[in-house]
């Protein structure tokens, strides 16, 4: 069978998205698996095992890595220059089935590729005369492994100071094609599986990019130590960074349009023992909508916060980690009240995402204007509505609570893990409790949890088993749910073969009412706070998730993940 055959017949793509890919082609050339992967049809390691196939070459996946590293480690081939640009790698001699490898003189020269159709190469070989064995893998396994067996450090630089000599050859590498390719390669593949970060940093002797998907982080390429001073060097370029400073932390920021879509990118460059952690955070506007219903919350907990959007004065608080999704919530919240009769003031560090109609101040601490001295500033503005980015030290916290008892109301987060702890965290920053107990409104304790693929949810098999484990019988009859519908996704092209796609909100809600006002705020709280809420009918954030999974909305083990 040829290549698109055996990716119908075997890999279950359909006939028209073959042909859609075929009418590319005819119109602009280019390969045929090139088109596939870029269009989105195929996954890259798909395209390389039907490629292996239909050429009757062996196929290396991602985790045959390491034997295969074992097998040839140690040999110190060197590469020919002209098979090296094409990507193929001299591995060795060796039987790639075996663990006995011949004489270094005997057997055929094993190279490693993910180009197997370059014909050029081909060519060259079959000039030369030579017996050779093509090993096919994913451009990323093709990275990892070259990266790792690789003698070639690339150019030798200081670790803590760069001459002018040097950083101008280092802009001339962040210039040159390959590394501009594979800069653009990695934010685009982000991109396309929806990530909201992307992380560089060194592992070993090679640089892993990881993409963090619904708020996990996933392999999506390895850099070889050779190009990644050349890549750290383009994205610091990009972003307004000193390529020459790599002692101390830097941050940056990159603009640019992907697709029509105005894109930030945030970046933090940390140095480390072993090279330079690089995250890029993406914040796509047209991405996002500011809507609570789109945060999935529980229609009791939903109904209970529009009763407090109604007040005209108080602090809500929202608590969590980072990633937690506070700042889409609190967009949310200010989305809701934003109109012509009010005015909304923000006060960010940074500002991620703009919104219409609301003044947003980005704060800048290295020169005195941080959230204190800004929250001052603000109040001059007779705003109605404030949020204020985060509540970091007492002063801050104070000047939230005073201006919420003159008749704001005021949006802030903290960072603590349940809803009752937010209490004694203020406490411990210096705030007097009758301040507190006047101010707040309520406090939400915020999660994520990723969310059952809609296209390959099934029931589990262990269903009968993961009801009696975690004793769902006992918590559908606590939340008045008749029936127990557990999902959990097998796997697919739609969610990447993850079984999740997206993620939705968990959270936990406290009022704070006449009740939790007159709790003395003493080592007992938080358990009398929990009590309280029990009382009351509010779930925790443990509890909240579970309620989601007995719906099917996500799975026990995501909420034991991030809540449990």
């Amino acid at each position: 069978m040829n290549f698109t055959e055996i990716l119908i017949q075997k890999f279950d793509v359909a006939e028209s998205e073959i042909d859609r890919a075929v009418q590319f082609q005819s119109s602009y050339g280019g390969k045929i698996e090139n088109i596939l992967s870029n269009l989105g049809i195929v996954d890259g390691e798909v395209i390389c095992q039907a490629l292996a196939e239909s050429l009757l070459l062996t196929y290396v996946p991602q985790d045959g890595v390491n034997a295969l590293y074992d097998r040839f480690t140690g040999q110190s081939i060197a590469q020919d220059k002209f098979l090296k640009e094409r990507n193929w790698y001299l591995l060795g001699k060796g039987n790639a089935d075996s663990d006995v490898e011949p004489a270094n003189d005997l057997g055929p020269d094993f190279y490693v590729t993910f180009n197997p159709t370059n014909l050029e190469a081909v060519e060259y070989l079959d000039y030369q005369g030579k017996a050779f064995e093509l090993l096919v893998c994913s451009e990323g396994t093709w990275r990892e492994l070259t990266g790792r067996l690789s003698a070639d450090t690339g150019i030798e630089l200081a670790m803590d100071d760069f001459s002018d000599l040097e950083v101008e050859r280092l802009k001339e590498l962040a210039s040159e094609a390959p590394v501009v390719n594979l800069v653009n390669s990695l934010i685009s593949k982000s991109l396309q599986l929806g990530a909201s970060d992307l992380h560089i940093e060194p592992s070993g002797n090679i640089f892993k990019a990881r993409a963090r998907v619904d708020g996990v982080l996933r392999d999506i390429e390895f850099i070889p130590s050779a190009m990644s001073l050349a890549v750290i060097s383009r994205i610091k370029i990009l972003s307004a960074m000193d390529i020459a400073e790599k002692r101390r932390p830097q941050d940056g920021k990159i603009s640019m349009k992907i697709s029509g879509f105005d894109l930030d990118i945030r970046v933090s460059a940390l140095p480390l023992n072993s090279g330079e952690s690089i995250v890029m955070r993406f914040l796509l506007k047209e991405s996002v909508r500011y809507e609570l219903s789109t945060l999935g919350i529980s229609e009791d907990i939903h109904q209970w916060i529009d009763e407090d959007l109604t007040k005209s004065s108080g602090v809500i608080l929202l608590t969590g980690p980072t990633g937690s999704g506070k700042t889409t919530s609190l967009y949310s919240f200010l989305n809701k009240l934003n109109n012509d009769k009010v005015k909304i003031i923000t006060l960010e560090d940074p500002v991620e995402y703009q919104l219409d109609g609301v003044n947003q101040i980005q704060v800048k601490p290295d020169i005195g204007f941080d959230f204190a001295a800004g929250l001052k500033s603000i109040l001059r503005q007779d705003p109605d509505i404030l949020m204020l980015g985060e509540i970091r030290d007492a002063e801050s916290a104070k000047i939230a609570m005073q201006s919420a008892l003159t008749g704001h109301l005021v949006f802030s987060t903290v960072h603590t893990n349940d809803a009752p702890s937010a209490y004694t965290r203020l406490i411990d920053l210096g705030v007097e409790e009758f301040l507190l107990n006047a101010a707040l409104v309520s406090i939400v304790a915020q999660r994520l949890v990723r969310k059952v693929c809609p296209d390959c949810g099934e029931t589990p098999s262990n269903a009968d088993e993961l009801v009696s484990k975690y004793k769902l019988t006992e918590y559908a009859k606590q939340f008045g749910v008749e029936n127990i519908n557990l999902k959990k996704g097998v796997g697919c092209k739609s969610c990447a073969y993850t079984g999740y796609q997206g993620r939705v909100a968990i959270l936990e809600y406290l009022r704070i009412d006449d009740d939790v006002r007159a709790m003395p705020k003493d080592a007992d709280f938080l358990l009398k706070a929990a009590k309280h809420m029990q009382s009351k009918g509010v779930r925790d954030l443990y509890e909240e998730g579970v309620f989601k999974a007995i719906k099917g909305v996500t799975t026990i083990d995501e909420v034991i993940r991030v809540a449990g």
